[in-house]
């Protein structure tokens, strides 16, 4: 079945086998953070090619098309994969990119806020999931200048749910001992320290990107563990670029 179009959209090959994502370039377009975050999570931050196998129901936060689930059915076995987006475009695009990959029984988005997330999930949801997967807006709710678009300030601005928002829904999601993996910058790493930890979701793994060897890590990977012991590991730096190409290790991410 042919997929119609709105105005100004298009579709994309991810690479990810063959999944198609449908994009608005003018709303928002998903970035490398988006990729690196589902394969930390799919991987359970191991610079090595697993396939996960041990989640059987998974959440993705604040999802936008739905991108980082399509990339999870790519990469791990879990059998039940949520997204969560409060853009009504991009929640209907995303519903479309489920039927587009032919993955809406295995793949559900519902549309709601992070910060409402008791009236818009089932109740019998909270303390279910096994992996909690999360991409907030970077930018403080009153920092830096916002974009006239309002898809585009949304996903980057802390307009809605807050990055505590997203953390505290993880925690309520999450069952005991389970992981909770999220991407953001580094200058955010004490207040994501402090509200993971209030909130019971213990710090295990960081990795920091930069853009190239030798240059400041401008992202974050982080791996939480609920009700997980005390004890934080620094994994090797990953490199974005080698020069102007994508470095070795970012080109393997893309072709598992």
């Amino acid at each position: 079945m042919e997929t119609k179009l709105e105005k100004g959209e298009r579709i994309d090959c991810i690479r990810f086998g063959d999944l198609r994502l449908i994009q608005k370039p003018e709303d928002f377009c998903y970035g490398v953070d988006a990729v690196l975050l589902a394969h930390f999570a799919a991987t359970d931050g191991e610079q090595k090619n697993i396939k996960r196998v041990k989640s059987k129901r998974a959440m993705d936060l604040g999802t936008g098309t739905g991108i980082v689930p399509l990339i999870l059915s790519h990469k791990t076995d879990i059998t039940e994969i949520f997204g969560l987006e409060i853009q009504k475009e991009s929640f209907q695009r995303a519903l479309r990119n489920m039927e587009l990959n032919g993955l809406e029984k295995r793949i559900e988005i519902l549309y709601g806020d992070v910060s409402d997330i008791e009236n818009v999930i089932n109740k019998d949801f909270v303390g279910t999931f096994d992996m909690v997967t999360a991409n907030p807006p970077y930018i403080l709710k009153n920092g830096a200048v916002k974009n006239e678009k309002t898809a585009k300030m949304i996903a980057r601005h802390e307009t809605s749910g807050l990055i505590d928002d997203f953390i505290k829904t993880a925690a309520l999601l999450l069952k005991p001992k389970c992981d909770f993996y999220m991407v953001h910058r580094p200058s955010r790493l004490i207040d994501i320290c402090v509200s993971c930890r209030v909130n019971k979701l213990e710090p295990k793994g960081i990795r920091l990107v930069s853009p190239r060897e030798g240059e400041i890590p401008n992202i974050m990977l982080i791996h939480c563990v609920k009700y997980g012991n005390p004890e934080l590991k620094f994994m090797k730096n990953l490199n974005i670029y080698e020069g102007t190409s994508y470095s070795k290790e970012i080109k393997e991410i893309y072709e598992r």
